[in-house]
């Protein structure tokens, strides 16, 4: 029975796409794939990829009809492509995933946050001038009548097709029956224009009345094209990425990033300024400094990165640098060696990538900072499984295993060895979505006055993963600059 409705659900939309056209039109198939990619990487460096992918790769295979790429205001991506069938795009992806013309491309996206969908469709594209697009993917209600979400669906798209910069609507459903709905705006600020109305329509209710509202997934997004690379501002974080991976590359343009009439140092080994940053690299060894940026993340005039460095040897490092006015004015940090991996068999740096939950930034960031200042610094530690999910807790300190009972069994040797963690001052939670860092003082082993920077990944109100660097404080009479660690 429900494979019959899917096919009537199927040869509907299919009909109702052709309404008013002068001439059938031949199915063909929108296939939508929507991602993020790693945090480290420069967007104007991928959307250039992007276009390169499109010239060189995805136009050029058998059946390829049209390619749109757009990102939205979280950064995630949304790429369209329009094929003759759907024969055509299944090759053309098993090719994408082993051609190595398009791995560094491939090589950018968060793997972990890619879906993808393909709907039959009956429409030809009409939107080259567009430069927004909306989407909007949904299953029907359980029991919604056919002909009665057809004849909304018409109501609906004839009202839209009346508002100021509508350019195109596109209907289709995939073999599933969940059905899609594209519209192209020529701007983003008439697509804005009509969201308000439309949501209060009485049309627009019942249409989406119709839908298991559980299922629907909506994005608007600026297409990539009506985007001028060149002009495009350098965000913070890709300033900072660009700043550490010059370690690899040798490029001095970055060094601009950094304000060179003010530039605060808090790493007590290097003096302020850029002389001190100057010194520092002077001293490198043969073949240079290397950074290998794993996490990177902006949060109003900051931006905090994690990294696996090869700075005197192998270390794992947190950096956090301030901007004002668009340049770096001021850099903390704390490294550790690298350590060999922890009983559960994870290492400082492995783990979640994927950025997510933008809207939970401060609620995220409260929970890191409640657990700091009221389990490790007021130990309540009855409030411990009110922070950390006790089903899902993934370590990746070099010392101690998964869960709530490898952190019980490392508070228990250290409590039988007569060694101490003690935290006794936060100083900064900074956040972007549901990645957390926190930096703090306190006490370590036998006593040491330490730095403890800890990355938390809170998932549902809960921190589900850890990594941190722990490291001493140097005694003052070794500092090379007098603004202290904090």
């Amino acid at each position: 029975m429900k494979q019959k409705l899917i096919l009537i659900a199927m040869t509907v939309v299919l009909a109702t796409s052709c309404k008013n056209e002068e001439k059938s039109i031949k199915p063909s198939v929108l296939e939508v794939t929507t991602f993020s990619i790693k945090t480290p990487v420069n967007i104007q460096t991928f959307n250039n990829l992007d276009a390169q992918v499109e010239d060189n790769f995805t136009s050029k295979q058998p059946g390829f009809i049209r390619r749109e790429s757009g990102i939205n205001e979280n950064g995630e991506y949304t790429v369209i492509v329009y094929w003759k069938t759907l024969a055509d795009a299944e090759a053309s992806m098993k090719k994408f995933m082993g051609d190595t013309s398009v791995a560094d491309y491939a090589g950018m996206i968060e793997g972990s946050s890619m879906k993808m969908n393909r709907y039959t469709i009956n429409a030809d594209f009409k939107a080259d001038n567009s430069e927004f697009i909306e989407m909007m993917s949904f299953n029907l209600l359980d029991g919604a009548a056919i002909a009665d979400f057809d004849a909304t669906n018409n109501k609906v798209a004839e009202k839209t097709a009346k508002q100021k910069g509508f350019v195109q609507r596109i209907t289709g459903v995939d073999k599933s029956g969940r059905q899609v709905v594209v519209i192209y705006w020529d701007t983003k600020e008439n697509s804005d224009a009509y969201l308000q109305p439309f949501m209060s329509d009485s049309t627009s209710k019942e249409f989406m009345g119709m839908m298991d509202q559980s299922s629907m997934v909506m994005t608007r997004s600026q297409m990539l094209k009506s985007l001028n690379s060149n002009n495009m501002e350098i965000s913070k974080k890709d300033k900072v990425v660009a700043l550490l991976n010059s370690f690899n590359t040798g490029d001095q343009t970055p060094i601009s990033y950094i304000n060179p009439e003010k530039y605060i140092q808090h790493n007590l080994g290097v003096a302020d300024g850029l002389a001190g940053f100057g010194a520092v690299m002077q001293h490198a060894p043969e073949g240079g400094f290397k950074a290998n940026v794993i996490r990177a993340f902006e949060d109003g005039d900051y931006v905090f990165t994690h990294t696996e460095y090869d700075f005197f040897g192998p270390k794992a490092g947190f950096d956090v640098f301030r901007f004002e006015n668009g340049l770096i004015v001021e850099h903390w940090d704390n490294l550790l060696e690298v350590q060999k991996p922890n009983p559960s068999g994870r290492t400082q740096f492995d783990g979640s990538t994927e950025l997510k939950d933008l809207d939970k930034t401060e609620a995220n960031k409260k929970v890191a900072r409640d657990f700091i200042e009221n389990v490790l610094l007021g130990h309540e530690m009855d409030k411990l499984t009110s922070y950390i999910n006790p089903t899902k807790y993934i370590q990746h300190n070099p010392a101690v295993a998964d869960g709530l009972d490898g952190f019980g069994a490392a508070m228990k040797y250290f409590a039988e060895n007569k060694l101490v963690m003690e935290y006794t001052k936060l100083y900064k939670v900074l956040g972007q979505g549901n990645f957390v860092l926190t930096m703090s003082e306190g006490k370590f082993g036998k006593g040491e006055l330490t730095a403890f920077y800890d990355l938390f990944k809170i998932e549902n109100g809960l921190i589900v993963e850890h990594w941190d660097v722990i490291a001493p404080i140097p005694a003052k009479p070794e500092w090379k600059n007098t603004n202290g660690k904090f």
